[in-house]
C-alpha cells in the first residue's frame, strides 16, 4: 500500500507539472486552461487522499501495537 501510494503521489505531480505548462497565463479562464485547471485540482485532490489514507493506515498500524 505504502508504494501504491508514493506512485500515485508521483503521477499526480508529474500531472501538475505538465498542465501548469500547457495554461496559457495571458487567458488562464477561456478554452483549454480550463481544462487544464481543472486536471491541476483535481490531481491536488488525489496527492490530499494519498496523504489521508498514507496517515490512516499510521494510525491503524500503531493502534494494533
Amino acid at each position: 500500500m505504502k508504494i501504491f501510494t508514493y506512485i500515485f503521489s508521483i503521477v499526480a505531480t508529474g500531472l501538475i507539472i505538465y498542465n501548469v505548462t500547457r495554461i496559457n497565463w495571458n487567458t488562464p479562464l477561456e478554452g483549454d486552461n480550463t481544462v487544464a485547471l481543472i486536471t491541476i485540482f483535481a490531481a491536488l485532490c488525489a496527492i490530499v487522499l494519498l496523504q489521508i489514507l498514507r496517515i490512516s493506515k499510521k494510525i491503524e498500524k500503531q493502534s494494533k501495537k
